[in-house]
Formats: C-alpha cells, structure tokens, sequence
C-alpha cells in the first residue's frame, strides 16, 4: 500500500448536524483577535490587513443591516465586487444569516446582470458605485441595494474604506476544506495567494472557504496582471502557497525572476484549465518548487489532485481526493477504471456535490447516471486512468476529434505544441473532413509574433514538431496564427468559438 491509499483509508469525515461558515469558522477564528485573516494591497501601494475579529464585527454589520431591510433566509444576493476586502465580509455576511450569495465578476454587462438577476430572483444586490448603474432597472424591485464606496441615489452607501446556476448546500462549504488539508496543505501559519477573480469557484476554495477553515492568512490583490509584480508580492508577503491559472503561468515561467526571494514558497498549484507538463518543468526549474495541477468543477469542486506528499507524473491531473470514489464512463455505456479511457464519474452521494442546478431539473437528472447500483455524477470531461490510478486529461466529451478512426484528444496535440519554443500558447479542435471525417486544426498563439519567418515555414515546422513529440497521426493538419484565443471568464478556452469561427469545408 503506498501512502495515498494510506491517506484515504484513514481519511474519515464527519459532518455536523449543522454548519455555517459565518459563525463556525469565521467567528471561531475571531476569539483569537490578533489572528491576521486578510492582506489587502493593489497596485497603488495601497495596503489593509484586516484580524479576523474585523472580519467578524464587519460581517455582522452587513448581515444586520441586510435583515433590517427584509433580507432572509434562502434569499439570492448577487454580490459583484472586485478584489477588495468586502467581497469576503459580504459574502460571509451573506452565509451568516442564511442567504443565498450570488458571486459575479465585474467585467459583467447589463445583459450578463439581467439574465442572473431574473433565473435567480435575486432578492439583493451589493456591488461598487462604478457597478451600480448595471443594477438600476431592478433598484425599485430589490430589498436591498448596496453600494461599496459611495452614494448613489436609491442605494445604501457602505464605506469601509449564460451560464449555469450551481445552487451548494452549508456541507459543501464544509467539505471544501479538505482541497485545503491534502493540495493546498495549509496550516495557520501558511500566507495563500490565489489570484482568480471573485466570480470564479476557484476563489471560494482558495481564497476563502479553504484557507480560513485552515486558519489560514490570505493575501488579495488588486491590480492588473503583471509577471514581475506577481513575484514581488510573493516576496514582499512571504507567501508561502500560490495558485494561478495556466494562462499566468505561461508569462511567469518567462520572467527573469534572479534577485527575487522565495525562500518561504512551498509549492503551487493550479486548476481550471490543464497545465502543460513543459509548464510545469519550467516553473519547478525556475522557482525551485513544485507546480501541483488540479481538476475540479464548479458542481462538486477540486475532486482529482496532485499532492505535496505524492509523486507526480508530468500531466497527470493526479489522483482522486481522500473521500472523493471516481469512475469512467466507456464508450460502451458501462463502468470502467484502472486502464480504461471515458468520461470521468464522481460516486453520489459526495458532501462536496451541489444540491442541483438552481431551477434546472431536467439538466440535473441528465447529469446522473446509475451503474452497478451506484449513482454517479457525468462531468462531461473525458480522461485516461493509467494502471497506478492517475487520471489524464483528454477533453470535454463534445472536443474529441474522430480523424480516419483514431481519437485524438485536444490536450495531447496542445502538449506537444507547448514544447516548440515558438509556441506560446494554443487550441485544437476538430473540423469537418469529407475524407476523414474529421482533421486536427491548432490555433496558435506565438511568443514572438513579429518573428514569424513566414506562415508556410513555421506551419511545416510545428508539423514535424508535433510528428516527433506525439503519436504522428495526431499532427495538425491545419494551422492558423492568431494574437489571442478566446476564453472564459474563468480562463478556459473556448473551442466552440474556434470551430464556429472556421467555415465548414
């Protein structure tokens, strides 16, 4: 038995009768009133390190103020603030008295607003002045409107200074904190800088959820991305975990980071879209610390991880959490495992699984399906579980390319473009073939953009390239160059505009 099976046999968890985070975690780490909770600090210099006593006292300030103005148990409040500290006293006020917080980043439109504010019912709205006048249709309709940093008529001023509705219950938020335990491995001791935005999953387990049930101090910044500043921080706050998305990580493992101390950086880890293994030699080589990947979904969280105590293998997404049963899903429709290729299960019930999609029956039954008597949740992510347990990513289930009878996936063709000094980053996806059914077509985008050489020559080189790396059949063959590819808020890439953006042959 290795250690990781040793960990999971002795990984026991025990759900209390009741939990909320606000007064179980938060208010217990108060009674400490030194306990440092949050640095705040943006790209002004501007610096706030708040106890989490503050943290305590403001919450319940909001959380008052919201039930004054009718605000209940079970109701939505959409909270869309930046990276600044009242987004965890919000979001905490929010879970102390039993409403329902609505996270959104505020690169929102109106039409992004209307459509979460109507499939919610949203019953509140706390955002910044800069936001409010998103909001101003539904003012008249809300039992709260707040605005952080001034007046603004029909809100209340607070002044410390398409997709789909996930609906958690208070044991998820509970759950959540054994990412925190056996990937992230924070002690109270331990500075956490996670730099998602506050409408991503991944900023509730890693900025708030996660650290502070570990009694964790975390660090939050505000300000635009900046490789030499990203290691700056690290230094200047003596962080000692950091999680960012592989699209940072392919502009920091470029920096020249010599004079910088990370002394006190243990490791870091990533999740939301697949990180390359040339990336994560790349940062081991230039930091002198592990670079962890992880898997999770905004439904279930981090559920597949690479540990501090466990071997990894080069772009691997890890091995399933303590806790956490995982099967495939074969082509033939039946339960596979060790050695097989399909799309990822997770075994229900799970205590870090959503309740539902909010208002969306039909969509949460489709997610389920029953084998061997056991319900197991589809993540739609395809992936490769070799003999040792490891799962590899493959692809969503609807990006696999069927080319002349071989199934490639996206990632094993993105893997081996990475490796091409000429590759910064990039995209495959499948296009229609009268011959093959179906070609490999990459979107590239270059390191250096100006020093193309010409399209032809490089196209032929990345060819080859991708010939030797990877299994030859899998080679693009076709290539564009483009500046940037599309994305999620959150960061993934979005295929289906690529194939949408290419005329069918």
């Amino acid at each position: 038995m290795d250690h990781y099976e040793s960990v999971c046999r002795a990984h026991h968890i025990s759900l209390p009768e009741t939990f909320n985070f606000g007064r179980d975690v938060v208010d217990q780490m108060a009674r400490d009133k030194d306990k440092i909770a949050l640095i705040w600090c943006n790209d002004c210099n501007t610096e706030r390190i708040l106890t989490f006593q503050e943290i305590s006292e403001s919450s319940n300030q909001v959380a008052n103020w919201l039930i004054e103005q009718g605000v209940s148990q079970g109701d939505r409040v959409i909270v869309m603030l930046p990276r600044i500290p009242e987004w965890q006293i919000c979001l905490t006020a929010c879970l102390k008295l039993g409403a329902v917080p609505i996270p959104c980043i505020t690169m929102l439109t109106e039409k992004d607003i209307a459509y979460r504010m109507d499939h919610s019912g949203a019953a509140a709205v706390i955002t910044t002045v800069a936001e409010t006048a998103k909001f101003q249709t539904y003012v008249p309709t809300l039992k709260a409107a707040l605005a952080i940093g001034g007046s603004v008529s029909g809100w209340t001023d607070y002044g410390l200074g398409d997709p789909k509705g996930v609906c958690h219950p208070a044991r998820s938020l509970y759950a959540w904190r054994y990412s925190a335990v056996h990937w992230l491995s924070l002690q109270a001791s331990d500075i956490m800088w996670c730099t998602a935005d506050t409408g991503w999953s991944k900023a509730g387990t890693s900025i708030l959820f996660g650290p502070w049930s570990q009694g964790s101090t975390v660090l939050f910044y505000d300000g635009p991305f900046e490789p030499r500043r990203r290691f700056e921080l690290i230094e200047r706050y003596r962080v000692s975990v950091f999680c960012a998305a592989a699209t940072e990580l392919r502009q920091l493992i470029r920096e020249d980071i010599s004079g910088i101390d990370l002394s006190h950086l243990k490791h870091a880890v990533s999740a939301g879209e697949s990180v390359n293994p040339e990336i994560i030699s790349a940062w081991t080589a230039q930091t002198g610390v592990p670079l962890l990947d992880g898997y999770g979904q905004t439904e279930i969280l981090m559920t597949v991880l690479n540990y501090p105590w466990m071997p990894v293998k080069p772009g691997s997404m890890g091995r399933p959490l303590p806790g956490i049963d995982t099967g495939v899903l074969r082509t033939d429709g039946t339960l596979g495992g060790r050695g097989d290729q399909g799309e990822l299960l997770i075994r229900l019930p799970s205590p870090q699984m959503m309740l539902s999609y909010w208002n969306d029956p039909q969509r949460s039954a489709e997610a389920v399906v029953t084998l061997n008597g056991s319900d197991w949740f589809k993540t739609g992510d395809n992936v490769q579980q070799d003999t040792d347990g490891y799962f590899f990513y493959v692809g969503r289930t609807d990006d696999i390319i069927s080319s002349a009878g071989y199934r490639i996936g996206p990632q094993e063709v993105e893997n081996a473009l990475i490796t091409h000094s000429a590759v910064q980053e990039s995209a495959v996806v499948g296009l229609p073939d009268p011959e093959r059914g179906e070609i490999v077509k990459a979107f590239v985008v270059l390191t250096q953009p100006d020093s193309k050489r010409t399209d032809t020559e490089l196209v032929a080189e990345l060819q080859t390239h991708v010939k030797r790396t990877t299994a030859p059949y899998k080679y693009p063959r076709a290539i564009e160059f483009v500046d940037e590819l599309p994305k999620t808020v959150s960061g993934k890439i979005q295929r289906n505009l690529l194939r949408q953006s290419t005329p069918d042959k």
